[in-house]
């Protein structure tokens, strides 16, 4: 796993939640937050890969980056 640089206003822990969960969880911490501050979302869902990518192009957030823990994903989201 790489360690990122990127300081995470709020963390979203969606591990073990299924399909649109995560997603879900993190859209209502995104509605939370400031302009400009991240949100670091955790999923061990692998359709997050795809749900969380597709929802911050159609929003206008941006996914700064995505990790690959050992039994886990963090998405660290900016929101516009």
């Amino acid at each position: 796993m790489t360690e990122t640089n990127l300081d995470a206003t709020a963390t979203v822990d969606a591990r073990g939640a299924a399909c649109p969960g995560p997603l879900m969880d993190l859209i209502g911490k995104i509605r939370d937050v400031e302009s400009g501050d991240v949100v670091r979302l955790l999923s061990d869902n692998e359709q997050s890969l795809t749900d969380v990518r597709e929802w911050t192009e159609e929003a206008g957030n941006d996914l700064l980056e995505v990790e690959e823990a050992d039994d886990h994903y963090e998405f660290y989201v900016e929101k516009a």
